[in-house]
């Protein structure tokens, strides 16, 4: 029998990564999928052909699945720039029909992610500027006063505003759609303790943290066809809080995973700095190995693939391809997860997936900051 190590790179990528993966009426070509990264190239929160073009390179280019970068759901506080895209209005909408077009022309499988990022919102924000940033209890993820606490209809108005996108995902063609739950953005900030203190049925231990978004995600799949799939985003950390734990063991995820298991999530998309991290002690497992584990649904791993540093450092510029995904390799063949997100390397070589499917990692261009100024 052949030893794994013995076999070439190439042919372990061709094989492990090249496998479609498929998900109620989701079918992506292999298990490569682009990261959701905020670009601000969408003036008046429209994407336009430039945005369209962007994605479909990457499509063209090998990946399996484009997870857009996060757009704004119609509500007041939703946003925080005018040039990141929003997911309603006649206009923002025909732009996202562009986008989906150019995506599938290349045989690639598309989903949009949608976002509300509430009290991490500046004040006065445009194109939100009479809004006021609102959040489970108006304090930030540190405890400190920001905003206002969400009333009865403040939560209602935004569970309906995620039900509504994903409808609209659905009829523009998408493929799916994924929910913004991770990296201290307004679902996250139920999920995390030192952002919600409510005493409602909203706050409280982790199951009754979880309320709000498991209504969002119920809201949404009854919004869509059950060929539909609803992919979720978790995290651990949050910007800022790079060492916060929702989750301090197996079982207190196992506590947390359920009732949005229970609600419909689909697909969860496991957020880390540096994906061959192990999430707790006594295990090699990642989250997305643990979350798949635990939930028994499949999952999206991410962080710092392709590149030799973690996602900050390759933000500045710090960071370059890895040549060898040995790892990435050795933890997808044994299902501990099902696709891998790829980000910032996806920006600096829109090819990264072909070329690392052929095993030409030396091929790759590295990521340098510059690249973030315009879409190429």
């Amino acid at each position: 029998m052949t030893e794994v190590n013995a076999i070439p790179a190439a042919q372990r990528a061709s094989e492990a990564l090249s496998r479609p993966f498929t998900v109620r009426g989701l079918t992506s070509r292999n298990r490569i999928a682009m990261a959701p990264m905020t670009r601000e190239f969408s003036p008046g929160g429209v994407p336009g052909r430039d945005v369209a073009e962007y994605y479909a390179r990457r499509a063209a280019g090998g990946v399996g699945l484009i997870i857009t970068e996060g757009t704004y759901v119609d509500h007041a506080s939703a946003g925080t720039s005018g040039r990141v895209p929003r997911f309603h209005g006649e206009d923002a909408l025909a732009g996202w029909a562009g986008v989906v077009d150019s995506v599938h022309r290349e045989g690639g499988a598309v989903i949009p992610q949608l976002w509300h990022v509430g009290v991490t919102r500046a004040e006065g924000a445009p194109p939100f500027t009479d809004a006021e940033p609102v959040g489970p209890s108006g304090v930030s993820l540190t405890g400190e006063p920001k905003g206002r606490a969400m009333t009865q209809k403040d939560l209602d108005d935004v569970v309906a505003a995620f039900a509504d996108a994903a409808a609209a995902a659905e009829r523009l063609g998408f493929d799916g759609v994924e929910l913004h739950g991770a990296h201290g953005y307004l679902i996250d900030q139920f999920l995390w303790s030192g952002s919600n203190r409510r005493t409602d049925a909203y706050g409280g231990d982790i199951v009754a943290r979880t309320r709000f978004a498991t209504e969002i995600v119920a809201a949404c799949r009854a919004a869509v066809s059950d060929s539909f799939p609803l992919f979720f985003r978790l995290s651990q950390w949050k910007a800022g809080a790079y060492e916060a734990k929702l989750a301090e063991s197996p079982d207190e995820l196992a506590t947390l995973l359920t009732p949005l298991a229970e609600a419909g999530v689909d697909v969860f998309h496991a957020s880390t700095r540096r994906y061959w991290l192990p999430e707790f002690d006594g295990s090699d497992l990642n989250l997305a190995g643990w979350v798949k584990k635990i939930s028994g649904r499949p999952t999206v791993t991410v962080g710092s693939v392709g590149l030799d540093g973690e996602f900050f450092q390759a933000f500045q510029g710090q960071g370059s391809p890895v040549t060898g995904i040995e790892q990435l390799l050795d933890r997808i063949e044994r299902d501990e997860f099902d696709m891998v997100a790829v980000g910032r390397a996806l920006i600096a070589d829109p090819e990264w997936a072909a070329k690392t499917l052929a095993g030409r990692t030396e091929d790759i261009a590295p990521f340098g900051a510059e690249m973030l100024k315009s879409l190429r």
